[in-house]
């Protein structure tokens, strides 16, 4: 970038109040790498479960989904992931706990999620301060992703998965979307947008399970565990 003027100089600096300290960060960084790498490489076979920090009573059936899922996971064998939260990530990790399984939280400070769901194992409950980072646990863990409907966080992670299978960076894992209804209008958008100006690809959405049925997912996902036997994504 060409700089002219008063000001050129000045851009060419690193800022005195923050940019002279990134060095120092990469400590911070390393310390919650190595935290969560520790604890989740102990965990065994695992889903990660996402979806809304919402505690209304909306869509009640998609919380009931939640606990069923992480119920029949747990019989087969899984452990279950979520983001520590509230809402569907709490139902998720009471299922999996009143089930007997392990009941796993990558928890974050975040603004309106002051506390970790109570129905975290303690010693499967880790905390971050960084996404990034957390995510990195999310991906590298999971057997598979279990997405049910929630907001830009969920849609985060689902299209980070997609993204990072569709360029071979990981290994392929089953990614469910449940709640077909929820889901519809941003697959109909996918398939009439992107799809229509070749931004993407048909057999993208052979990357994408559109499920309800519990004991289907259960399945599917305990069918490609014993497939590949892998442990971890990259």
């Amino acid at each position: 970038m060409d700089l002219e003027g008063p000001y050129a100089e000045e851009h060419m600096k690193p800022h005195k109040q923050v940019h002279s300290l990134d060095s120092w960060r990469i400590f911070r960084i390393m310390a919650e790498f190595v935290d969560g790498f520790e604890t989740m490489a102990f965990l065994g076979p695992s889903v990660a479960v996402f979806g809304s920090t919402n505690v209304a009573t909306k869509a009640p059936e998609y919380y009931r989904l939640a606990e069923k899922i992480s119920e029949k996971l747990v019989k087969k064998g899984f452990g279950i992931i979520t983001g520590g939260g509230p809402g569907i990530m709490e139902c998720a990790n009471k299922g999996a706990q009143e089930a007997g399984g392990k009941s796993c939280g990558l928890c974050i400070d975040l603004p309106n999620e002051s506390q970790p769901n109570p129905y975290i194992d303690d010693k499967w409950e880790l905390n971050f301060r960084y996404f990034f980072v957390r995510k990195v646990m999310f991906v590298r863990y999971a057997q598979a992703f279990v997405v049910l409907p929630g907001g830009f966080g969920t849609l985060d992670e689902f299209f980070e998965a997609l993204t990072l299978i569709q360029t071979q960076k990981i290994k392929p894992f089953p990614v469910y979307l449940v709640g077909s209804e929820y889901w519809k209008g941003l697959l109909d958008w996918l398939q009439n947008t992107p799809l229509a100006l070749g931004n993407i690809k048909q057999k993208d959405f052979d990357l994408i399970r559109v499920c309800d049925d519990p004991d289907e997912i259960a399945d599917g996902i305990e069918k490609h565990y014993r497939q590949t036997k892998s442990l971890e994504n990259f």
